[in-house]
């Protein structure tokens, strides 16, 4: 239905046929976020190759206007990548008022965020010699921790978050490409991430997971040089009491939850496995409940952080 303004110019009244089509032309948008110094222009360089629309330091408030240009493009620019950081300061606290108006405009938007250790950033800033953006006239530490109190609760709404302490260039490179190669976008994708307890626990886990209540095949002489990988471990693991309910049930129980994933419109999540080491135990459970999440058609990523590390 259509009316006239006061032009004599015809004026849509905003029919369902009207709002689809406006809706069809709306850019997809992720947003990319997280420590200075974590990786985030190799994260947007990955999205540059692959096809997106890339804006650097953009400020916050003007994502909308971002969107809405890119809905002008005629489909031209049908991804934008938007790299949003602590340069932009008092323009950061429009982030939350932005991805309100995106949610009523009924972008689909992800916001990805890029996290690393202490440890691990300081040795980057160090070894290119540049200050942190947020440390003034203190330490490179001091300015870490203002920075992690500001993003805390964007990190908290993040759709993924992705833990660089132990990547190099390309191992990032690769874990986007994981995450947005793909033609067709699923609805849910999965990392299943074994790790040891004596390394410390992953930071970017969703879920966690502790294998420690089965018996350790590092006991085992015959077993111990080997990895969850090996058939015996497996086996081992597997035979032990509990192991094979306690498969059944989580794997139960991460139905439900990707259930509400889907519907909250969450499309990633990290499930952290934890043993004692991350070679035995976590890695042969891992690997179960990976085969069990492809059965239930989710896509599914398995990463062995510490396996080889003793």
């Amino acid at each position: 239905m259509t009316g006239n303004d006061r032009d004599g110019a015809q004026v849509s009244t905003g029919t369902t046929a009207d709002a689809a089509a406006e809706t069809a032309g709306i850019p997809e948008l992720v947003i990319i976020s997280g420590m200075s110094g974590a990786g985030r222009s190799t994260a947007a360089k990955c999205l540059e190759d692959l096809g997106w629309f890339v804006v650097d330091n953009l400020p916050p408030a003007l994502i909308p206007t971002m969107v809405d240009l890119g809905a002008r493009s005629q489909g031209n620019v049908a991804r934008i990548a938007v790299v949003v950081d602590v340069r932009g300061r008092r323009f950061f606290d429009n982030l939350r008022e932005s991805l309100a108006d995106l949610a009523a405009k009924q972008v689909k938007r992800r916001v990805i965020f890029l996290e690393a250790s202490d440890d691990a950033l300081v040795r980057r800033f160090e070894s290119v010699r540049r200050p942190h953006p947020l440390q003034g006239s203190g330490r490179i530490v001091d300015g870490i921790a203002a920075e992690r109190d500001l993003l805390r609760e964007l990190r908290g709404d993040a759709d993924l978050v992705i833990d660089t302490s132990s990547l190099n260039v390309h191992e990032l490179r690769a874990k986007m490409d994981a995450q947005f190669a793909g033609e067709e976008e699923p609805e849910l994708r999965a990392t299943v991430m074994s790790f040891g307890y004596k390394y410390g626990l992953p930071v970017d886990a969703d879920l966690v997971v502790d294998c420690r209540f089965l018996p350790n095949p590092h006991w085992v002489p015959e077993l111990r040089p080997f990895t969850g990988l090996n058939e015996e471990v497996s086996g081992y693991v597997f035979n032990q009491p509990g192991a094979k309910e306690f498969l059944d049930r989580y794997t139960e129980l991460l139905q439900l939850i990707a259930a509400g994933y889907r519907r909250e419109g969450k499309r990633y999540v990290t499930i952290a496995v934890g043993c004692t080491g991350g070679k035995h135990r976590s890695v042969a459970m891992s690997e179960k409940l990976a085969h069990r999440l492809v059965s239930e058609g989710v896509e599914t990523v398995v990463v062995h952080r510490d396996m080889g590390r003793e």
